[in-house]
């Protein structure tokens, strides 16, 4: 059983991670901006407290007494290159830094696949050289490399795709966005289940140290696949230069073969069927 001290718990990841966590035996204290709108999350085996990535002296509070950090929070839509690189990278060095001082154990990071940049629908995996082009994978990228050159703390990065299921709207949500992009372009995806999962396979494994995982379930479906799970038309490909971003196929494998993942919904298929959109 492990004390976590988790951020982004309001999040769509986090909000999903946190009961998993505790249904797990964990020890949850959620780290949220505002306990009104936090109570919700409030249970057995959870704590609240209140903190900012931008206030230092919140989050040495925060971290005193865990033995592990969970690192969801992050600014993503909406965020201007200047803001993505303050939240993302430079949250991240205060979060890290109180971790240290308060001899935090493990500290996991919830990165994206985005830091590889645009590989034109080539797989990658974990030793592929990052290039990204938006400021929020950049913003990530630094606080990973930032991250990765600590000697003295247990750094575990996790790089999620697109993250979907479990009554989250992320695919509808997305259809104004990808309604321009290529129908035959495949997207990297994995269901909540899956990363809260792989979330709790770094968390309690005795694995390598200073590690990067990919999570990614088995399949990527094409843009029209994905958004007609909800019904929507198939993207007209008028915005090809713009999906580029977004045209990289993580393997996963790493965390198949040293921490024994392996997805609950395999192929989206797999999710529609169990009726776990």
């Amino acid at each position: 059983m492990k004390s976590i001290l988790l951020t982004g718990a309001t999040g769509k990841v986090g909000s999903r991670l946190l009961p998993f966590l505790v249904s797990r035996g964990h020890r949850v204290r959620a780290l949220v901006r505002d306990l009104e709108r936090a109570a919700p999350l409030r249970g057995d085996g959870v704590e609240l407290v209140l903190g900012d990535l931008l206030d230092e002296a919140s989050l040495a509070a925060a971290a005193r007494g865990v033995d592990t950090v969970v690192h969801c929070a992050a600014f993503f839509r909406g965020a201007t290159p200047e803001e993505a690189h303050a939240v993302n990278e430079g949250g991240t060095r205060h979060l890290a830094d109180a971790a240290r001082a308060a001899g935090v154990e493990r500290f996991v990071f919830i990165s994206t696949g985005l830091v590889y940049g645009p590989k034109g629908g080539r797989q990658v995996d974990e030793d592929t050289e990052c290039a990204p082009v938006d400021a929020y994978p950049l913003s990530k990228l630094a606080a990973e490399r930032f991250l990765l050159a600590l000697p003295d703390l247990d750094v575990r990065i996790l790089r999620l795709p697109f993250v979907y299921g479990d009554g989250d709207p992320h695919i509808a949500e997305a259809v104004p966005f990808m309604k321009a992009f290529p129908a035959e372009q495949r997207l990297a995806i994995a269901h909540h289940a899956d990363v809260a999962q792989a979330v709790a396979l770094v968390v309690e494994a005795p694995s390598l140290a200073h590690r990067v995982y990919d999570v990614v379930d088995d399949e990527a479906p094409d843009h029209a696949t994905l958004l007609a799970a909800v019904g929507a038309p198939p993207p007209d490909g008028s915005e090809r230069e713009r999906a580029r971003s977004f045209d990289v196929l993580p393997v996963g494998r790493r965390l198949r073969e040293e921490l024994g993942f392996r997805p609950r919904y395999p192929r989206l298929a797999d999710a529609i069927a169990a009726e776990a959109l």
